[in-house]
């Protein structure tokens, strides 16, 4: 093995130390016994490593065609590692959502295939660890670094939902005996449910007192906010861009989208003015499903339509379709609209789009065919399918760089539109309606936590500029709040490519093939965004 593959490795092997569910929900082997360890003193040694890995891969020398850009992928990998540990996100990561570490926790478990005895007795160990998991969270969020009140107060009433369960349903998985099962349900009583009980205590007894208000909902009003925003903008950017680039940026694209509002809107509803596109958007109850087998029925058929028509777009189509799934229902009142899980390695799970069924009558009908495109074909689904088939390194099949993976899900949306996938105008208000809280998120998660503003005004701008539900609304502010700096990568994944490719269509001209050009994007791994720029620039130099 050569010295960047066995960096690669390496840095893997850290990465999945540090978190050792994400090897479990892929699928790999391993003894899958272990919650992760938030503990200060694991942290600090998982960041030196990290530097050190990233050290060394910059002194190496590359050999072949794959390898500098696999060393690069190192690079980038354990740097952004070391941003996000810097960034101290367990410490006030307090939500209803996946952002915070004990939601993850119960958001993911459920999520792994116990195939075997060994995972399912892996599975008990991971609950009967629920404890001191629950402790390390309570001593991380016990210091300086305090979330605001509303987030606080959204977490409380996760638990309150979760504890309300009498059996806390979404985990009691299959474990495959009545023997592991009446182990399982001792675990749950015993351990999980005083542990959980225990944070959400702790949650509204000691933190939501200190909790800072709705006025001060970002990092800039933490110590050391702005710099650790910094560094999470790197992370999720894989850019050098800085808080005010990203806003100027936001606002631009919000002002070009008003145009294209104007002309679908002027066809669709007989107006071009977008307060009142939004206002009919948000308020046609033609516009809303009538159940959640509707929605889950139309977004089938979305997946359909772009399967059919995928061949002429793409060189590789992945050998396994979509699964198409309602969001659990521990989770769905979270306020996720949708999310995609890619295949497990050993075959036990397929890729599944989640859509939320929750209050299906309140969810717009129009934005159904965008979302089925970024999250499964040919977004989401094409591209994490066809990464874990690679032969490629495992860092390179599975890296974390959501400016890659999200700029694709957005690029996807557009594509779509290109493909001819969409049913018509209505649909393609729903495609901008994704534009726009996309170039929003620019300006909105940048206004919290680098420009100081308050909640209310995050909620404003995305009422006045997109016509997004007021349910959704709510919980996308309630998201950027949580979770910074991840909200950008979406839009500047999506125009860096768009960048990237409209410079080989220029300097190709007739020679640009698309289905080559997303051979290419999609047929490297997951890459950061100045790798794929010069992945792709080789090959139109090959060209």
């Amino acid at each position: 093995m050569s010295e960047v593959d066995a960096l690669a490795d390496e840095l893997t092997g850290r990465l999945f130390e540090a978190d050792p569910l994400r090897p479990s929900v892929l699928g790999l082997p391993g003894d899958h016994d272990r919650l992760p360890d938030l503990s200060a003193a694991a942290q600090a040694r998982h960041r030196a490593a990290c530097l050190d890995i990233a050290a060394r891969a910059e002194a190496a020398t590359p050999q072949g065609p794959v390898e500098p850009v696999t060393r690069d992928v190192v690079v980038q990998q354990a740097r952004a590692s070391v941003d996000v540990l810097d960034a101290r996100l367990p410490e006030f990561a307090v939500s209803d959502a996946f952002t915070g570490p004990v939601q993850l926790l119960l958001m993911t478990l459920p999520m792994i295939e116990l195939t075997d005895e060994t995972r399912a007795r892996g599975f008990l160990a991971r609950l009967a660890a629920f404890p001191s998991f629950v402790d390390q969270v309570v001593e991380r969020q016990s210091g300086d670094l305090v979330p605001p009140d509303f987030l606080v107060d959204a977490a409380i009433g996760y638990f309150d939902r979760m504890l309300a369960a009498p059996e806390l349903a979404s985990l009691r998985l299959d474990v495959g005996s009545e023997t592991l099962a009446a182990e399982r349900d001792a675990l749950l009583a015993g351990f999980v449910r005083p542990a959980l009980t225990r944070y959400r205590e702790f949650l509204a007894g000691e933190l939501r007192p200190r909790a800072r208000p709705a006025e001060e909902a970002g990092l800039c009003w933490q110590p050391g906010g702005l710099l650790r925003y910094a560094g999470l903008i790197r992370a999720h950017t894989t850019t050098e861009r800085t808080a005010q680039e990203l806003h100027d940026i936001g606002l631009a694209l919000i002002a070009d989208l008003t145009g294209e509002f104007r002309t679908i809107g002027r066809r669709v509803f007989g107006t071009g003015e977008p307060a009142e596109i939004f206002r009919r958007l948000r308020t046609d109850p033609a516009l809303r499903w009538g159940s959640g087998e509707e929605l889950l029925a139309a977004a089938r058929a979305a997946i359909e339509r772009a399967e059919t028509e995928a061949p002429r777009w793409f060189k590789t189509i992945p050998s396994a379709r979509c699964e198409v799934r309602p969001v659990p229902e521990s989770d769905a009142d979270a306020g996720t609209i949708a999310y995609y899980v890619e295949p497990a390695l050993d075959g036990s799970r397929p890729g599944i789009y989640y859509a939320n069924t929750f209050h299906a009558g309140e969810r717009f009908r129009h934005v159904s065919e965008a979302i089925a495109y970024h999250e499964a074909v040919p977004g989401h689904h094409f591209q994490l399918s066809l990464a874990l088939g690679l032969d490629l390194p495992l860092l390179r099949r599975v890296a974390d760089v959501t400016a890659y993976t999200e700029g694709w899900g957005l690029y996807a949306e557009r594509l779509a539109e290109e493909m001819g996938l969409y049913t018509g105008d209505v649909a393609r208000l729903g495609m901008l309606t994704q534009d726009a809280m996309r170039a929003a998120r620019l300006v909105v998660d940048t206004g919290l936590h680098a420009l100081g503003w308050s909640r209310q005004r995050a909620v404003d701008y995305l009422r006045e500029n997109t016509p997004m539900a007021p349910l959704e609304i709510e919980e996308e502010i309630d998201r950027y709040a949580g979770c910074p700096g991840q909200a950008l990568s979406y839009m500047t994944g999506r125009l860096e490519i768009d960048r990237i490719r409209a410079g080989a269509e220029r300097t190709l001209g007739e020679r640009f093939d698309i289905r080559e050009f997303h051979d290419v994007v999609l047929g490297h791994g997951i890459l950061p965004l100045p790798v794929l720029d010069r992945v792709v620039s080789h090959w139109i130099t090959s060209r």
